[in-house]
């Protein structure tokens, strides 16, 4: 049974409600010595308490997007089939453009809860060594005649840790907000698209490539990026891609737009941090190195040449907006840097506030990115 789906929503609502009649219908009518009574009522408490625990985890897990099955809940699942040391710019000299073609087939998202339109494909990543799901949402002027020729930018949103690659799609309502937004004009027609990127059950990639242990950089700025150029008509330069992303994927999100300039022009951090201590699971906190190699506003202290970027942070005092003003006083032309400061008594830390900035940050986007016109 998925964790996710109706079937096991349902089963803990009928296992509460199962739970309260238990003790209301049998508590008096239990018999045998005072020892055996104790411990069945006590019993039937515990198994009220439980239900209530796990019906209230559902709610949570299917409003915030944090696990998709029940090996990211456990800590049991690994997308790393291998992770070749593929050097500082995550190819191992491999040119991703003069490879096969990386032409998928998708299928519409089996979850309801993420909105018409979205399509969902298993990828196996040539050079990373990673495969998991990518879901894809297509702008309404994808197939509209007037643009049959036209690429299109895209926006690549990463989740939280522990986070699902659907969270954007089901929590934070992207497609179904900008929807609109994009008929009317008011924001470019992006392409979306949402890769996994829990990739190593309970612990946290940071995005990073770790010879020996996980090559998420390349996954997601090399794979995916190829794939989703490959498979649909999308802009294969800089100028049309993006990174977003919120939480420990907003620390993600800076650190790939700094990282790689000739892959993406614009970032999008909401909460982040730039510290990768700021998620303990994470593998680049393991390490001072690591830590300092991994700290978006480090890497654009020392980049011998400011990377041509855009980047967008937003957060409350103390959840990322001290982070995004640490980046934007290092920042030197070409980079670009906003910051927005979240008033405390928004919502905290979480889907909600996020969901908020959704408009916002992809009007910000449409002017960053080249778009197609009729």
């Amino acid at each position: 049974m998925s964790l996710t789906g109706t079937p096991f929503f349902l089963t803990a609502i009928v296992l509460v409600v199962l739970a309260l009649a238990l003790p209301l219908t049998l508590w008096a009518k239990i018999g045998g010595p005072t020892l055996v009574r104790q411990v069945t009522r006590f019993l039937m408490l515990l198994f009220a308490q439980v239900t209530a625990v796990v019906l209230v985890f559902v709610i949570v897990n299917n409003s915030n997007g944090l696990f998709d099955s029940w090996a990211d809940l456990f800590g049991t699942g690994n997308h790393v089939k291998a992770a070749a040391d593929l050097g500082p710019d995550g190819t191992g000299g491999r040119k991703a453009d003069e490879g096969p073609k990386e032409v998928q087939k998708f299928k519409p998202a089996s979850d309801n809860r993420m909105g018409p339109g979205v399509q969902e494909t298993e990828f196996k990543g040539r050079i990373s060594g990673v495969e998991g799901e990518v879901y894809v949402w297509l702008p309404p002027q994808y197939n509209d005649p007037a643009y049959r020729n036209k690429k299109f930018p895209v926006v690549e949103v990463l989740p939280g840790f522990p986070g699902s690659a659907k969270a954007w799609f089901g929590s934070l309502n992207v497609n179904t907000q900008l929807k609109p937004l994009m008929e009317k004009g008011e924001v470019a027609p992006f392409i979306i698209v949402a890769p996994r990127t829990t990739l190593l059950g309970d612990t946290d990639s940071g995005c990073a490539n770790i010879p020996g242990k996980v090559n998420a950089d390349t996954w997601l700025s090399v794979d995916v990026r190829k794939m989703v150029t490959d498979t649909f008509r999308a802009e294969d330069s800089a100028d049309g891609w993006a990174v977003a992303g919120y939480s420990a994927g907003a620390h993600c999100a800076a650190k790939l737009a700094i990282a790689h300039p000739d892959r993406y022009r614009a970032g999008v951090s909401l909460s982040g941090y730039n510290d990768p201590n700021g998620e303990p699971a994470s593998l680049t906190a393991k390490t001072p190195q690591l830590r300092d190699e991994n700290n978006p506003w480090k890497m654009l202290q020392r980049a011998q040449t400011p990377p041509r970027v855009a980047l967008f942070l937003s957060g409350a005092e103390t959840d990322g907006y001290q982070a995004g003003m640490a980046i934007k006083q290092s920042a030197k032309p070409p980079t670009t840097v906003q910051v927005t400061l979240i008033p405390a008594g928004a919502g905290g830390h979480g889907t909600a506030v996020w969901r908020k900035q959704v408009p916002d940050v992809f009007r910000w986007l449409t002017k960053q990115l080249k778009a197609p016109t009729a």
